[in-house]
């Protein structure tokens, strides 16, 4: 018990000053990182729901969702004692699952999904960002939002589906912010246009 205490000190004494004093899954992280398994558990019941509908916009098939969910809790548990909390914890973990899905695709040659799945998420709560979006129909949206590029439908998912920052995103995604903002700014121009003229679905 007292080598897991130490090791947990020194995990938690390597984090970032920047998520340590308010963020409580740091703690869980830093838990997990010296094997504790109830730790595991706690991510799995924060993040589980929201990285499997985040997946679901990667691939159509739903078993393999859940195989890249327990693929991205593994690397989870294996890859805990890196996590230095230079980004919220959130953001680390689905980076990871974006990872583990197209590492998962690529093997299967799969294509991305269309997203049919994202009419079944539940509603964010809108920013200044998405008030372009707020007045469409729940289900409308989801329709059109399969019209979109993958890289267009994945953008737009991250921010107003799982409520990502434009940074969170940018550092999920591995590109800059400019570029997410190009994406999400061309997503919402191009769900206007089919939500408004039918003729252009």
């Amino acid at each position: 018990m007292d080598g897991a205490e130490t090791s947990y000190g020194a995990v938690w004494g390597n984090l970032s000053l920047r998520h340590r004093p308010a963020d409580g899954d740091v703690e869980i992280i830093a838990r997990v990182a010296v094997g504790d398994e109830d730790a595991l558990e706690k991510v799995y019941a924060r993040f589980g729901n929201s990285l499997f509908r985040y997946l679901l916009t990667l691939t159509s098939d739903r078993r393999l969702a859940e195989e890249i969910l327990q693929d991205t809790l593994v690397a989870v548990w294996r890859g805990a004692n890196t996590y230095r909390g230079r980004s919220s914890v959130k953001t680390w973990i689905f980076g990871i699952a974006r990872r583990q899905a197209h590492n998962a695709l690529r093997r299967n040659r799969l294509p991305l999904a269309a997203e049919e799945k994202l009419a079944a998420l539940p509603a964010a709560e809108p920013g200044p960002e998405e008030s372009l979006l707020v007045g469409a129909d729940r289900g409308e949206l989801a329709k059109n939002v399969g019209h979109l590029s993958p890289v267009h439908r994945e953008v737009l998912a991250l921010i107003f589906f799982h409520g990502l920052s434009y940074g969170e995103t940018a550092e999920v995604l591995g590109v800059k912010i400019g570029t997410v903002k190009s994406r999400l700014s061309n997503a919402k121009k191009a769900l206007r246009k089919t939500l408004q003229d039918p003729k252009e679905k």
